[in-house]
């Protein structure tokens, strides 16, 4: 199983989300393209906050070096993102490729993260509330499915909302695999938690 794991606009948990499906299935771990912070980038956090010894962390398909939209960070660098050097690794594991921001986030001047999501992949969508998120997560959830592809599950960040999550999942149909709270800290007993939490649900992606 192939799990793309997406989020409805930038910081609403997609890594910390990584890291919980990571450590529930002792899966491997991608990120294609990393802009910005390559010396904590997200892969090196959620390498971090996984305890279990089966899971491989792949090196990014583009590490730029401006906290940007990856299209504008690579202009920076002086280089344009071509999607046929964006390979997706060999393993015979489960495996969690994690976007960039939300999934019309500019890889160059016609592609964005929409474009690396394959037909054999399980997307999970992240949606933190915040106002204007359900606008946010129903568009996102659209635009996938637009797409032809199948939103396999949804995960809650921050502080429940009972009446957005309740609404979001109604109009939608999407499975919920769970909420990630507003914790103070995460490490890696915190993700321990919450892989054991969510571990059956994804299995049943």
């Amino acid at each position: 199983m192939k799990i793309f794991v997406t989020g409805i606009s930038t910081d609403v948990g997609k890594t910390v989300a990584s890291a919980i499906i990571v450590e529930a299935l002792e899966a491997d771990y991608w990120k294609p393209v990393q802009a910005g912070d390559l010396d904590n980038s997200d892969s090196h956090k959620v390498k971090a906050q996984v305890s279990n010894a089966k899971s491989q962390f792949f090196p990014n398909a583009y590490q730029l070096n401006t906290p940007a939209s990856p299209h504008f960070a690579a202009e920076i660098d002086g280089i344009i993102i071509d999607l046929k050097q964006i390979q997706e690794p060999k393993t015979s594991n489960y495996l969690v490729i994690e976007g960039a921001g939300g999934i019309f986030v500019p890889l160059n001047e016609n592609d964005s993260i929409i474009d690396l999501i394959q037909p054999d992949y399980k997307v999970i969508v992240v949606s933190r509330h915040y106002l204007g998120s359900i606008n946010h997560t129903l568009l996102t959830i659209e635009a996938i499915q637009n797409r032809g592809f199948e939103v396999a599950g949804i995960i809650f960040s921050g502080s429940e909302n009972k009446a957005t999550e309740s609404l979001i999942l109604n109009r939608t149909g999407v499975k919920n695999i769970g909420r990630i709270d507003e914790e103070p800290y995460f490490d890696q007993n915190v993700i321990r938690e919450y892989a054991d939490l969510f571990r059956n649900n994804l299995l049943e992606l």
